[in-house]
Parts: structure tokens; sequence; C-alpha cells
């Protein structure tokens, strides 16, 4: 049985949830937190990541490892410190989830509790890298309905929130998993990496169609990777030119956006059916969709004529990576994710992304907002967390001992500067209806 037929089995029919303007009902006139255009979302994000490595037997837990469990408090009141009013946070999906109808919410209530307390507005991140053990991984076909079920039920814990990523990176996640072996379910193959994108973006869908249904003015912030391979060859291989189509794929099938020629057939090739790829051009989730674009300079990479690759450290840069994408889906945009490595190179790779953005806001493009990403440090992301080396990771705005790294003050300074007069391009477009988001298809 298909993912395809389990929704239809689960859900009566299998109604798609859409909404044929492209967004949610809102009731204060913007996208952001306080209905105002002006009002710009400078955030950060606390690192959150808990894929499965070494076949499923061991679960990397970021929240554990960079030690936020036993200092949440202390990670949320240093976002208030920097100045922020907005946090990228991900509750531990793997570990809420005990089975059908069955969750935890010991830690994911005491930390929600405290994000309210301080005033600070939380984008919810549902689905991190990772699976709860008893799903297996992305190659699993219920995974879309039971993940639906847990944004049902974190929509009704907490109905005070409004901003979710259902997803998080939903291309890197089947690629990592399915195609390039690193996590989960650590397979190389088309076919699984197929598998998992379905699977993924499916549950993306389908979360969203509940969360929409208990907050009608729902804004979806997706999360995705900015990509590009430079081949440096007189005749570029069909290889590379695929790869740099399918970074596109995970937003393709989630905006209903129907890919290249060459690329379908890739899909169909490797076991998605005539059925599965008309479903998801049926139409968009609800919700008010931002796309958000990860970018780091090792997402770019060059490929030299003898075959080594190596990353390439922003020859576009951001502006030109999510200018593509955003003439491809013309969703307003927010800057969600980036870093660097090197604490000493921090300040100036936050300089260098901002000047990014304030270029892409001056041609007229919706931004809506900037993250640093993440709050702290991080562990062995030098290695995508394929090996435990507990090498530690000098990205975030504070170290592991909750002491601020040189970016922290960069970061204030460009609050300092920016913080009261950033306005949002266009920011007659984060108007929204009054109407609720509806059912638009029914296959």
């Amino acid at each position: 049985m298909n993912f395809l037929s389990h929704i239809k089995k689960h859900f009566g029919g299998g109604n798609y949830a859409g909404d044929e303007f492209g967004g949610a009902a809102g009731h204060n006139g913007s996208g952001l937190p306080d209905g105002s255009p002006s009002n710009f979302m400078f955030a950060t994000g606390i690192e959150c990541s808990y894929p499965t490595i070494g076949h499923g037997k061991i679960r990397r837990d970021q929240l554990r490892e960079c030690g936020h469990y036993d200092r949440y408090k202390e990670d949320i009141g240093l976002v208030k410190e920097m100045g922020l009013k907005v946090l990228r946070y991900g509750l531990p999906y793997y570990s809420i989830h005990q089975g059908p109808g069955k969750f935890d919410w010991e830690f994911a209530d005491m930390a929600m509790a405290e994000i309210k307390r301080q005033g600070i507005t939380p984008i919810l991140d549902l689905m991190h890298f990772g699976v709860p053990d008893w799903l297996g991984n992305f190659q699993n076909p219920e995974l879309p309905i039971h993940f639906a079920d847990y944004c049902a039920a974190v929509a009704e814990r907490y109905p005070w929130v409004r901003y979710y990523t259902p997803v998080n990176e939903i291309y890197v996640t089947a690629r990592h998993s399915a195609k390039d072996g690193l996590w989960n379910e650590q397979l190389k193959t088309d076919k699984a990496f197929v598998t998992a994108l379905k699977h993924t973006v499916a549950a993306s869908i389908m979360g969203t169609q509940q969360l929409a249904k208990r907050r009608n003015d729902l804004i979806i912030i997706q999360s995705e990777s900015a990509e590009y391979i430079h081949e440096v060859c007189a005749t570029p291989t069909q290889e590379i030119i695929l790869h740099n189509e399918l970074r596109f794929l995970s937003l393709d099938l989630l905006y209903a956006h129907a890919p290249i020629a060459d690329v379908t057939l890739y899909l169909l090739d490797n076991g998605m059916t005539r059925e599965e790829y008309k479903w998801f051009m049926a139409g968009q989730p609800p919700g008010y969709q931002v796309m958000g674009n990860d970018y780091y300079g090792r997402n770019e990479q060059v490929k030299l004529p003898d075959g080594k690759m190596f990353s390439s450290m922003d020859v576009l840069g951001w502006y030109e990576t999510t200018k593509e994408y955003y003439n491809r889906y013309h969703k307003p945009v927010m800057h969600t994710e980036t870093n660097v490595f090197e604490s000493a190179d921090a300040p100036m790779w936050l300089w260098k992304q901002w000047i990014n953005l304030m270029r892409m806001r001056r041609d007229g493009t919706p931004v809506l907002g900037f993250t640093w990403y993440s709050l702290t440090d991080q562990i062995d992301w030098d290695s995508g967390l394929a090996e435990q080396n507990n090498n530690v990771n000098e990205c975030g705005l504070f170290d592991l001992d909750r002491k601020p790294r040189p970016v922290a003050e960069a970061y204030k300074q460009l609050l300092n500067e920016f913080g009261q007069i950033t306005i949002v391009p266009y920011g007659q477009l984060l108007a929204v209806t009054d109407q609720p988001a509806r059912i638009k298809v029914e296959i």
C-alpha cells in the first residue's frame, strides 16, 4: 500500500487542503507577529536535529548534546537578552510521539511555557531530520498520516502558536537519508530518495492541513536549503545538470509547481505513480506560505574537471541562489538559517548575509526576516552528524558554556541599526483575507 492509499483510508477520501488565494485567513493584516508590515522578523534558532545513524542504533539529539534540555530556561532567556523576538524552535518529535495517539508532553510543556512567558514568538519546527523509532524511517508510507495526527495534537495543545515549519529542509532530509546514506534508513538509491521525498512532502501537506483546521490564520515558514553545484567543465555532465534541478524538487511538490520534463520522468522512473504525481500537482497546502531559504557557504560546491569537489563559499551567495527560488515560486522570502564554523569569521559572514538580504529587498522582493542559526554552538555538523566525534562547531551566538561569541555583538549592532526602521518591500502583498483555509481539491 502506498502513502496515498493510507491517506485515503485514514482521512476518508484523501482530501487535499488548499487555498486558492495562496494564503490562510488572518485577522491582523500581515504575516508578521504584530500585524504590521514594518515588523521585520529578526530571529535565531535552537539546533534540534535528531536523525539516527548506525542503521538506526544511534539517535543524534542536538537538544541533548548541546545541553538544551538542562538549560532551556537559560537559552530562552538568552534569546530575550539578545533583543530578538522570534525563535525557530523544534520540539523533539521523536520522543514526544510515543505511538498512535500517545504523546509525552513533559519537556515540551515546560519549554513552550517559558517561551510564552518571555514573550517570544516561536516558529515551531515539527520534524527535523528524524522520526520516532516506532515509525522506522522515511521509507514508511504511513508517515504522513501519523505525522498529521501529531500536528493536530500540537496545535490543540498550544493554540497560541501561529507560525510553523512542519518539516524542516525536506530535500536535505530525503537526500541524506536515502541517497547519500548518512542518516536514518541510510540508503543510496534514486528510488529510495524519491520514496523518502514523497513521504516527507506528503507529511508536510497533511500536517499543514491539520494545523490549518485548528488555526485558520496559520503562517507556514518553510525552511529549505538553497544549493548549487558549479561544474568547471567545458561540457556539463547530465549528472550535475540533474542534481541542480533536483534541488527544487521538494518545493516543486509542496507548491504544486510542475518540474521540468527530465525531473518528472526521473520521478516516474523511480517509484512515483501517476496518481501520486497528480495529487501533488492538485494544489498548494493551506496557510500563508513563506519560502524560507537556508544558506551556508558550504551549500555551494565546485566540481573540477578531475571530479574533485569542494565548498566554494558564496560564489553566488544567498542573493543569487534565493533569487532563483523566488523567481520560480513567487513566495515571500525569509533567510531562515546561516552560520560559519569559525567563530572569528562569523561577524563578517553575518554582515555579508545582511548585505545580500538588503539587496534583494531593494529589488522589491518581499523578504520577511533573517535568522542566525543557531543560538549556541553545535556538535559534529562538520561531518553532517554522520560521525560521533564530539567536535564543537563554533557557529553559535553563544558557546556551549553560554558565553557570547563575537557574532552576538555583531548581531546586536545590526539590531540597533536596523531593528526599528526595517520595512518589508511590497508589504501590501502580505495582506490576507478573513476567509478560512478550506478544502480545494478532492482526490
